[in-house]
């Protein structure tokens, strides 16, 4: 079952990236008293009263100009609106409501989704107590009066927002169905690969980026297999605000690769990796799902005998941590190659839910320790008593040993090194989890 999104808006220095940073637990977002300093959509994996979700700060960019400024805010109601469950709308008691906020409520308000209304900056009750009321007017609901930077108020806010949450009922899907989600940046060729793997010009394809608006799930069936494939459009280009498709492209693949069991990663053979690239599969990889990295449009790269070995190479370069990745060179517009997609998402598929029985684990680990002395730290040895599997999607394994702070990374790679060398887990991220013998 994939984890519900929160997407948190509003118009720049409200607070957003504090209230993000309270809720996460964790200072990732940039946070300082400048409008637009958030650059970057950031998105962390949170969790409230054992409800786990994945939570989107949609940071204000630098627009030019005040008009700018509300086409910024639409674009990030709009993204917001397509790919969470759950919209916190942020305000600010200290300006009071303003007219742009009532913009963005009525977009929020025509969308149909679940919104919260976060009245940020309540430090003091005794000044500002009674100012939180004009926010009724926004036509919202109840605004929940927060102080994020004092953490004040929080907890009845996330109180709220799970109350929206999808049931397991809604979220059911079809199980047998293996979820492809197609992840890259746009005009990478994702509608095309959807089209030719259909047959049917089910998408609009054109070389314009983000010519696909909305995300779209399309079943089918090939071999016996059902799957869902999920392709992620990438924004319109609106020209005057700067850097829209790359962060709207990342908010979608955000979305898609939560419900997606197999990541397909497309990079475009013609302009090579980019920073992007390496974003939006860092997405992927760190949610722990399968992956094969697709490199599109092979049919219009001239070659020679070392052009796809030099590829290769750059993608090792650029994906270090995507070193479990098969490669296949593809071209969605001539079908090369594209049948063969099918193995590789089933294997991928099957290493990514693959169970292994502690018996056999352990036998791995002795026969590691053995080639491998565990590391000692000021004379102090690590011991691994024994490991086992608790989960998959991605395969997970706790290992039990005297001290967890002596399992380094470096050992930790190596014993992941020997389990993929033992069992394959090709295509499939592997977690690992220290834990003391005690617990």
């Amino acid at each position: 079952m994939s984890k519900p999104i929160v997407a948190i808006v509003g118009r720049p220095n409200v607070g957003k990236s504090t209230l993000f940073n309270r809720i996460t637990g964790q200072r990732i977002s940039i946070v300082e008293d400048t409008p637009g300093v958030t650059r970057d959509r950031i998105y962390a994996d949170a969790e409230w009263l054992d409800y786990r979700f994945t939570l989107i700060d949609t940071g204000g960019l630098e627009p030019e100009s005040d008009d700018l400024m509300l086409k910024n805010m639409y674009s990030q109601a709009e993204i917001a609106i397509e790919a969470a469950d759950v919209i916190i709308f942020v305000a600010d008691v200290r300006t009071g409501m303003v007219d742009a906020d009532l913009q963005v409520a009525n977009i929020l308000r025509k969308s149909k989704k679940p919104v919260v209304l976060a009245v940020n900056k309540m430090d003091d009750l005794a000044k500002f107590g009674m100012d939180i009321y004009e926010f009724y007017q926004l036509g919202l609901g109840e605004p929940f009066g927060v102080s994020a930077g004092q953490m004040l108020g929080i907890g009845d806010l996330l109180d709220e927002v799970v109350k929206h949450f999808p049931s397991d009922e809604e979220n059911q899907e079809d199980e047998e169905a293996i979820k492809v989600a197609i992840i890259g940046k746009p005009n990478v060729g994702k509608s095309s690969l959807v089209n030719r793997i259909l047959g049917e010009e089910r998408m609009i394809v054109s070389d314009v980026a983000g010519t696909t608006r909305d995300a779209i799930d399309s079943p089918f069936e090939y071999e016996g297999q059902k799957y869902v494939l999920i392709d992620t459009a990438g924004m319109r280009r609106k020209s005057k605000i700067k850097e829209n498709i790359e962060k709207y492209s990342i908010i979608r693949a955000v979305a898609a690769v939560e419900r997606a069991d197999v990541c397909i990663m497309m990079i475009n053979a013609e302009e090579g990796i980019t920073d992007q690239d390496t974003k939006v599969a860092g997405i992927a990889h760190e949610a722990g799902k399968a992956v094969i990295i697709a490199v599109n449009k092979w049919d219009k790269i001239e070659k020679d005998n070392k052009t796809m070995n030099n590829f290769v190479k750059d993608i090792e370069k650029e994906f270090k941590y995507l070193s479990y990745a098969p490669n296949i060179f593809i071209s969605a517009q001539t079908g090369q190659r594209v049948q063969k997609l099918f193995d590789l998402i089933k294997m991928v598929y099957e290493n990514n839910t693959l169970r292994i029985s502690t018996g056999m684990l352990n036998d791995v680990l002795i026969e590691a320790m053995a080639m491998n002395q565990p590391p000692a730290e000021k004379g102090r040895p690590l011991k691994i008593y024994y490991m086992t599997q608790v989960s998959v999607k991605p395969p997970t394994f706790v290992l039990f040993v005297n001290d967890t702070e002596l399992l380094h990374f470096s050992y930790k790679r190596y014993i992941e090194n020997q389990l993929r060398e033992a069992f394959g887990f090709k295509g499939t991220p592997i977690h690992f989890i220290a834990r003391n013998r005690k617990e």
